[in-house]
């Protein structure tokens, strides 16, 4: 089919019957220009095992399939499963994940092993969710290309101090060295969404040293952020670091990591975070 004609992909959802979901974001990329720009930051090589995630009506996984070894798509619409399994059942490295990736993707990772690439054009509603939950659990392939809502990007990317740097900027950029590669607008998807998307590309981080505690740094990390007006001081004191540990082991924990305690977490770079982190473990 022609992956660039809005009447043609129209036609096709007809004579399926699929309606599609506002809820979901589905808009497909109907510009051919960023899918080969998106091919291209990929880099697939032909042994890789690749992840696509919505592959929609299978515009990206149709030149995936000549790229790379496996190809395993994460849909959940019912309707495009079924076109999708039609569609390329022939192809034996083409593997459907049908369902909610956040709920199938540590089984297919547990089954067949952790992917060298990652590509998507995420969801707007859940392109955080996704994002955050690779993260947390390890995920890291040698690189992710993503198109996410601008608004997405640009919290990803935020530099200490910006209004948009949170604690999933942190997590993000804690793992992730994370480059925008241009924006696309509205008219570069079918339906025509109201909002403008950009092509991230994330590689894992090989220039910060690991916490000694991942699973407290990732905690600690939520916790100073609970409330964004408070004082680090506050934040501690006052939230999950003081159910586990003693006031004095909070504060000297601080002065160690040579942090201010009447400054907020949107202050704070990562290498700070994980400072915090470290000493906490050592002491507690």
């Amino acid at each position: 089919m022609n992956y660039d004609s809005p009447k043609e992909i129209k036609s096709v959802l007809d004579d399926l019957g699929i309606r599609l979901k506002k809820r979901w974001g589905q808009n497909f990329l109907i510009n051919r220009g960023a899918r080969r720009k998106i091919l291209s930051l990929l880099d697939a090589q032909k042994n890789d095992l690749v992840w696509e995630i919505g592959p929609g009506l299978g515009s990206l996984t149709n030149e995936l399939l000549f790229l790379t070894g496996k190809l395993f798509c994460f849909e959940l619409d019912r309707g495009l499963i079924a076109y999708l399994q039609e569609t390329f059942a022939g192809n034996e490295n083409f593997i459907l994940i049908p369902g909610d990736v956040l709920k199938t993707w540590k089984g297919t990772a547990d089954k067949y092993g952790m992917p060298e690439r990652v590509v998507g054009n995420l969801p707007y509603s859940s392109a955080s969710a996704i994002i955050a939950a690779l993260v947390e659990n390890n995920c890291l392939p040698s690189r992710m290309i993503f198109t996410v809502q601008k608004e997405l990007a640009q919290r990803m990317t935020a530099p200490v101090g910006n209004k948009n740097y949170s604690s999933f900027a942190i997590l993000c950029q804690f793992a992730f060295s994370i480059r925008s590669h241009g924006d696309l607008k509205p008219g570069s998807f079918f339906p025509v969404p109201e909002v403008t998307s950009t092509i991230i590309e994330l590689q894992p981080r090989n220039d910060l040293s690991a916490p000694v505690d991942r699973d407290l740094f990732l905690t600690l990390l939520k916790s100073l952020f609970v409330s964004r007006r408070k004082t680090i001081r506050n934040n501690l004191l006052s939230g999950w670091a003081a159910t586990r540990y003693r006031e004095d082991i909070l504060l000297k924990a601080l002065e160690l990591s040579h942090i201010d305690p009447g400054i907020r977490g949107e202050e704070l770079p990562v290498e700070a975070f994980i400072r915090l982190a470290d000493n906490l473990q050592r002491l507690g």
